[in-house]
């Protein structure tokens, strides 16, 4: 059996029609002819690009390597626990909800979509929806929608790059257009639009209202203040702490190791170059160099690793907690 290593995985992009042509803060050497909308980096479906293993999906190593892919901390031992995504919104999305994990199971899903952007570009004036605004109701909101007036119902706020949002499950909620997100999810794609703007795309209002939430926990993370990693010229930003994610944000200008610490969980690891290049580099692996729009998955049986910039790297490290952590402090 091929043993594991850090794996490149292949973005996969997405066309939507509220996407954009020009990706190129992110990929600046691609070109498209029809509208992106998002880049998969990870998820069940997520491939491969580098080594024996290159071509398989995580959904096919997490069945075969379990454990020692995935750690100790997702709940489902064999499906892997998080998809991480680039958002690219030149228009708005559909005004759209999510189930939580008690909404899903009851539809025999085997969790919901909680999830959480990290705003790595955004336009002066860029926003986001999340929830209704104060004193509104579902009732009237249910009739704004048919109205055809139900954006005007929502909570607008204004997003800045760096933010970190939090989106629980049960949250209304959209992106406008002007910003790039990088998002981190539950391993699910349940979605209910509720509205579209008149776009001739099906709409699932019944299953969308039975799951959403009047009162939610979503909203920008406060966050501790970042803090120089001790001996060296590099940066750590914790961006968020939740039940089903933690992310942080690292800014290396020198090689950084990671090490198996007693506060740690035993969890898969996904590094994200958000700006710039890095080297991942392993005892027993090849090296794997990637650069801004890519992801490496680093599996659980690697509890030490290194990155090495080239220059300098911005990156989110992102992985499942150990045990059960509140829902993050958050304000509008």
């Amino acid at each position: 059996m091929t043993d594991l290593y850090p794996l490149l995985m292949s973005p996969m992009f997405d066309p939507r029609p509220w996407g954009s042509l020009d990706l190129s803060p992110i990929y600046p050497n691609h070109r498209y002819l029809e509208k992106i909308g998002e880049s998969w980096l990870t998820g069940d479906r997520g491939k491969i690009a580098n080594g024996p293993l290159k071509g398989k999906s995580l959904a096919e190593l997490s069945s075969q390597f379990s454990r020692q892919l995935l750690g100790d901390a997702p709940k489902d031992a064999d499906r892997f626990p998080l998809l991480l995504k680039f958002l690219f919104p030149q228009e708005k999305l559909s005004v759209q909800v999510h189930p939580d994990d008690d909404a899903a199971q009851l539809c025999g899903e085997p969790c919901g979509k909680t999830e959480c952007w990290y705003v790595a570009h955004a336009k002066p004036g860029s926003q986001i929806a999340l929830g209704l605004k104060s004193g509104v109701t579902q009732k009237q909101f249910e009739q704004s929608i048919h109205d055809q007036c139900a954006e005007e119902l929502l909570n607008w706020i204004n997003v800045f790059p760096g933010e970190m949002i939090y989106v629980a499950g049960g949250t209304i909620h959209t992106l406008g257009p002007g910003s790039i997100i990088v998002e981190t999810q539950q391993q699910s794609d349940t979605t209910y639009r509720l509205y579209d703007y008149g776009r001739p795309r099906e709409l699932h209002l019944k299953a969308g209202l039975s799951v959403m939430k009047e009162k939610v926990a979503s909203g920008k993370v406060v966050r501790p203040a970042p803090s120089a990693i001790t001996g060296t010229k590099n940066i750590k930003s914790p961006l968020i702490a939740a039940p089903n994610f933690v992310v942080d944000r690292f800014e290396l200008k020198q090689p950084q190791d990671f090490r198996a610490e007693p506060d740690l969980p035993n969890s898969v690891r996904i590094l994200v170059a958000v700006d710039g290049c890095g080297v991942v580099e392993t005892r027993g692996a090849e090296p794997v160099t990637f650069a801004k729009g890519d992801a490496v998955v680093v599996p659980a049986c690697f509890a030490d690793f290194s990155v090495r910039p080239q220059w300098t790297l911005e990156m989110l490290q992102a992985y499942v907690p150990g045990g059960a952590l509140p829902e993050p402090v958050t304000r509008m």
